[in-house]
Parts: structure tokens; sequence; C-alpha cells
């Protein structure tokens, strides 16, 4: 199995991740990886600590001379800023600052600090904040190097900003990311760009922030990944699963689950045909998402993904109480963004990676790439 593990805090020395279980002689560079977290820090609405953060890579260990070596993958993302948070945030004993004492509604900080019985939001927010996915788009960025030797490529794109949806019913495909990125927004339609980042705009000018919906596709994914006879093994599952993990996420939907929902039968499932010149079944429409009964059909993978807005507003006006005085006042402020919905898309993508990867890696096995490969290519001959 390919899992990961990620530790640190938003503003602390630096994130880490170990990912286990990646075959040997997978390609991996501290370029590639750090290009996949440049595209993290997209988007219009972002605030000006993306030109701060910015991540300083190392490879720690289970990659030599470019390539994996079969033993876990460190990877260590080092904070730029960290001299100016070093006493705030110092691990060592009798360290004290000022705690901050008026929880922000919509984020972890209350229940966190009553579930592990902290005084201050702080003890709370560092790790429940979203540059944590930062170590996940590094672990991501090697999942998606072993999904492209299975010819398996992800996507994103935004669909909703706050209000304002995309009418064009186009998919980006592989070779369109870059225009995505290009996109201020990372959204495929022009026209409801424009008017997205009209919308953020004006957010920013109350001190507000906004949600929206990202749209997630995987490419190339065979038929059989995923599980029928477990519920814990349903791809559909794990892919809720992981979206629903990500910071702010609120909403996913596979396939066009919802719309789908107000449909009768005999209009709400994908009609199958036989292709005789390939050998191989189709469907004639995905409203599933490429996935039937927990089951990839060959079909791309869609899902879709809503955050809700930030919890942290550039004009606090969020009603909340004073842990110390008990008494009603408003929450507090740390830095933030009017809104991460371009940059979630990102994340989203990392989650679907490594999902998919997990799944090909326990279909397929092998110690290898080389390996995985022609396991993959044997069980693709046997089903044509």
């Amino acid at each position: 199995m390919l899992r990961y593990l990620t530790a640190g805090e938003s503003h602390g020395q630096g994130l880490v991740v170990i990912v286990e279980g990646l075959p040997a002689g997978l390609t991996v560079t501290v370029e590639a990886i750090q290009a996949e977290l440049a595209r993290r820090r997209l988007g219009y609405g972002r605030g000006p600590r993306m030109r701060f953060e910015q991540d300083q890579l190392t490879l720690i260990g289970g990659v030599r001379h470019g390539r994996t070596l079969g033993s876990p993958v460190a990877i260590e993302i080092a904070n730029t800023e960290w001299p100016k948070w070093e006493q705030e945030m110092s691990p060592a004993a009798g360290a004290t600052e000022k705690p901050l004492t008026k929880p922000r509604p919509g984020h972890a900080d209350l229940p966190g600090m009553q579930k592990y019985g902290f005084s201050d939001a702080r003890d709370v927010l560092e790790r429940a904040s979203a540059r944590e996915t930062a170590a996940r788009v590094a672990a991501g960025a090697v999942a998606k190097a072993l999904l492209a030797e299975l010819g398996i490529q992800v996507v994103s794109h935004i669909v909703q900003m706050g209000p304002v949806a995309a009418k064009s019913p186009r998919r980006p495909r592989p070779e369109d990311l870059a225009a995505v990125d290009a996109s201020q927004v990372r959204c495929f339609d022009p026209e409801a760009e424009d008017a997205m980042v009209a919308e953020i705009k004006a957010a920013a000018k109350v001190g507000d922030s906004l949600g929206g919906v990202a749209e997630v596709i995987a490419y190339g994914v065979p038929v059989g990944l995923g599980s029928h006879v477990h519920w814990d093994r349903k791809l559909d599952g794990l892919l809720a699963q992981a979206m629903l993990s990500i910071q702010a996420v609120k909403g996913v939907e596979i396939g066009d689950g919802f719309d789908v929902a107000s449909r009768r039968g005999s209009e709400a499932h994908d009609p199958i045909s036989w292709d005789a010149a390939t050998g191989t079944y189709q469907r004639e429409s995905n409203w599933s998402g490429g996935i039937e009964g927990g089951i990839t059909n060959g079909e791309p993978v869609v899902a879709r993904v809503a955050m809700k807005p930030l919890a942290t507003l550039n004009r606090p006006v969020l009603k909340t109480v004073d842990v110390e005085t008990k008494e009603e006042t408003v929450s507090f402020k740390e830095r933030t963004d009017v809104t991460a919905v371009p940059a979630m898309g990102v994340v989203a993508e990392t989650m679907m990676a490594l999902v998919l990867a997990n799944e090909a890696v326990r279909k397929f096995g092998g110690d290898s790439v080389a390996e995985i490969v022609r396991n993959r290519d044997a069980y693709l001959a046997s089903l044509a």
C-alpha cells in the first residue's frame, strides 16, 4: 500500500512528509515537486503570504540520483519565515506568548481547544491551517509521477467562485492544464473567469471571503481500481474521504451525483456499448464519474469539491466569545486570503492522485516501476 504522513505547523520550522510504499525506479526530483508546490500558490485573491512563504524543499531520504529506492521517501519543506516566529513557536519549555482567546467561528479553534484542553487557539490553528497541504502536494507530486508511468493524468479547474458558476460544459484535458493554470482563478471558461475575478474584488473591498467549487478529472484510469466487496475499499468512498479531509472543504460530488438524484432511473445511468474495433466496452455518457459500484469503469474519474469561505476575514465581524472572560466579542484575525479556491483545486488533484496511486499499487503490485507497468500491461491484455 501507498501511505503518507505529514508533520509540522503553519509557522513552525517547516513541514515534513514521509511517503511509504513507492516502487523503486521512479523518477523524483526537487524541481518537479517544487513545480507542483508553485501551482498551489496560484490564484487571484491570495494574500501576500504567498510571496513570503516560499517552499524550500529538501529530499531527505528514499531517493538516490533522481530515482526512488523502494524505501520511504522523506521530504522537508522549510519555512523561510521561521526567524519571525521562532519565539512564538519555540518547542522549548517555558516559552510564553500572549494567548489567542477569541476563537473563529467555522474554524477548528474552539472545538480543538475544548477537545485537548488548550487555553490558546494557536495550539490548534497552527496544525489546522491549510499550510499543511503543502506537504500533501509534495506527496502528491510523487504520486502523480507514479500515475504517469501508468498513463494516468489528473487535472483540475474551478467551476464556481462564490455565486458565479462556469457555464461552458468543456472539461480541460491534460494538455490544457497550462492554460488552466494561466487563468487568474484557474478557470477553463474565459467568460466566467472575468466574472469570478470581479466577485473576488467585490468581496475583498468589504473585507469578506469567498468559497467555491473545483472539478478534478483523472484521465487514463483503467477498469478495476477500487472494489465492491467492502465499504472501505469502494473508490468513490475513498475519494470522498480524501477530498473532505482538505481544510474548509464541506462537500464532494462524484460525477453528476447531485444532478442525477433528481432524475428518473431511465435517465440517470450510463448506457453500455461494445466497440468491436478496439474490443472494449464503452460508456455513452459519464454521469457516474467513472466509478460504478465502487470500481472504476474505464471512463475519466470526475469529482467536484466544494470549499466554504475562509473563516478568517480581513474585516473581523464574526461574533464569538472570549474563552477567558466569556464576554461577547469578534474573532481574532490571522493573515488570510479572500479566497483559496484556485489553490484548493491543486490540493484536490493531489488527494485524487494519492488515492488512485494507492489503488494502482494495490491492484498491480510490484517492487519496481518496471514490474508494476508489466503487471498493468498483462491485466489490460487479459481484458481484451
